[in-house]
């Protein structure tokens, strides 16, 4: 087995998928607040509700569902699913009836 594709399935997605109530004025505080944190460690919006983040490994993506789940608020429903690269390479985008590729996975520097 090749390095490429043992860290294919190394390397891990966490996506965090929400529906929160926005009705009153603190609600959209806490919708706000939990997307902050989220974009504050580097989760990306991939859709408007669904945020997602790229791992080196499962030890590094285990912290940053962590912390998702440290800003959860106090209301509404959030799922977190956590996918191996190879699993997220195979997911069919589209844009439109145009099919779209996957973003790209961002350079990320690991130090030991």
């Amino acid at each position: 087995m090749s390095f490429e594709r043992l860290s294919q399935y190394r390397n891990m997605w966490v996506m965090v998928f929400f529906d929160l109530p926005t009705t009153t004025k603190q609600e959209v505080r806490n919708y706000t607040l939990f997307r902050k944190r989220l974009q504050k460690d580097g989760f990306g919006m991939f859709q408007f509700s669904i945020y997602l983040r790229h791992c080196p490994s499962r030890e590094n993506a285990m912290v940053h569902i962590k912390r998702v789940k440290k800003s959860l608020p106090p209301n509404g429903h959030v799922g977190i699913m956590l996918v191996t690269d190879k699993q997220f390479g195979m997911m069919e985008l589209f844009f439109g009836k145009k099919e779209k590729p996957p973003p790209e996975i961002p350079q990320q520097l690991s130090l030991f």
